[in-house]
């Protein structure tokens, strides 16, 4: 892999990036964490919240607006999450407009206008909750899939969904979660152990991960069944043991030593060793990644795993994939080293042959699937630190240890074949893009 371009971002820790094409411009939107830095294009100190970068030439990279996020350190402040649609797919935006729905930090989602990216404008905002995290939206519906805490719900997240087609008029539908986390429930159904992450939504299933890092979760849910809501109940949405249980396909309690950051589906994948099979030659899998959340490897590794789906009911574990530690001597670098994050998109040109993933102060990863029972890295780029890279510390012998390492925290990739790393540790973004044998697997 190659180094194409960079931005520094303001130096601001990054989390999530998305990489749309707007008429003739390709433009990254970055979700950051809390804190604040200088923001040279108003020359005031801001709250980290949202940068909008130029990326058409990404050997040039120009950033063009800041939108500060609430103020704040860490997951308490920023604006960490960002999804983009065109009003051209919404229901009811306006053709000509482009919406970005962001977290502002902890206490709100709101949606913006960003049809000019260099002046975005807020639309609406939906308020009255707390612990905001990584929604989905669909933009071929409008239906968004909001990671919040609700109140008197017994988890710091989980699921609201609500209606976004029309983006000024946010619509309530309905609250969901895991047994045990409504309100009401009996403290000893464990609803506390478990917190939503993420939902992905492909054709009639979303699918949900619970917890990052431990006692993960793992939900295969029935859209239509979950918008519809229980007929057989008196109020088909209310939280009830029952209303929880009905859209429910399956659900894979994972180790405890492992979690569900994200649960990226690939349907429908024909696999090459299996072409002379007379059956099983076309799989659904499951890619699950684990979050690392230790420095220095003071904890569980932490890696991709690999869930056959093809029977949604019973999912089975094939494959995993993790970078050997003594590779790059990677638990002595400072810093998380594990796997955090996948790209999520599903029209470039690598669906269900590459999964890139983020490696913390391993870089970016890229992972052949093709055979998703012995997936291969092809690929990997670990981005140098810069004077703006800040130190991570650990506590040895009672004293603070720290070292300066990367920490690519989420990846993504565009239609044009292009990867996008941001980094936790106030590095930036990163655009690169592969070459020699890796590149060929991308060719039509």
């Amino acid at each position: 892999m190659r180094l194409v371009g960079h931005d520094d971002l303001q130096g601001r820790s990054a989390y999530q990036p998305i990489i749309h094409a707007q008429g003739n411009r390709w433009i990254a939107y970055v979700g950051h964490h809390g804190g604040k830095a200088p923001n040279p294009l108003t020359g005031k100190v801001e709250d980290n919240g949202t940068s909008i970068v130029d990326v058409s030439d990404p050997a040039k990279p120009r950033y063009l607006a800041h939108m500060p996020g609430e103020p704040g350190e860490g997951e308490s402040g920023g604006a960490q999450m960002v999804r983009l649609c065109s009003g051209k797919t919404l229901p009811q935006g306006q053709p000509d407009k482009f919406y970005l729905l962001r977290t502002f930090g902890n206490s709100a989602h709101e949606i913006w206008d960003v049809s000019a990216p260099e002046k975005p404008a807020l639309v609406s905002r939906i308020t009255g909750v707390r612990d905001t995290h990584k929604n989905f939206w669909e933009c071929d519906t409008g239906i968004a899939y909001l990671v919040s805490g609700a109140p008197g719900w017994k988890t710091r997240r989980m699921t609201q969904v609500y209606d976004l087609s029309d983006p000024a008029k946010p619509r309530f539908i309905r609250n969901f979660g895991l047994v045990g986390q409504q309100p009401g429930a009996p403290d000893s159904l464990r609803g506390t152990d478990y917190e939503m992450h993420g939902p992905i939504r492909v054709g009639n299933r979303i699918y949900f991960g619970y917890n990052t890092f431990l006692n993960g979760v793992i939900q295969i849910i029935d859209r239509e069944k979950l918008l519809r809501g229980n007929p057989a109940a008196k109020d088909p949405y209310e939280p009830t043991d029952d209303n929880l249980t009905y859209p429910v396909v399956t659900t894979l309690y994972t180790s405890p030593r492992l979690g569900a950051h994200t649960t990226l589906p690939l349907l429908g994948m024909e696999v090459p060793e299996f072409a002379k099979n007379t059956e099983g030659r076309t799989r659904d899998i499951l890619v699950v990644v684990n979050e690392s959340l230790r420095n220095e490897c003071q904890e569980n590794r932490q890696m991709m795993y690999v869930v056959d789906i093809t029977s949604e009911t019973k999912p089975w574990g094939m494959a995993n994939f993790q970078v050997p530690e003594k590779s790059g001597d990677f638990c002595a670098r400072g810093g998380r080293f594990g796997t955090h994050s996948s790209n999520e998109s599903m029209t470039s040109p690598y669906h269900k042959k590459l999964v890139f993933l983020a490696y913390f102060n391993a870089g970016i990863r890229a992972v052949d699937i093709r055979d998703p029972w012995s997936p291969k890295e092809v690929g990997y780029f670990i981005p140098a630190v810069t004077d703006k890279t800040d130190k991570r510390c650990i506590r040895v012998d009672g004293a603070e240890r720290c070292k300066v390492a990367v920490q690519t925290n989420n990846v993504e990739v565009d239609d044009r074949g292009y990867i996008y790393g941001v980094d936790r540790a106030n590095t930036g973004l990163h655009i690169v893009e592969l070459t020699g044998a890796a590149r060929s697997i991308a060719q039509p």
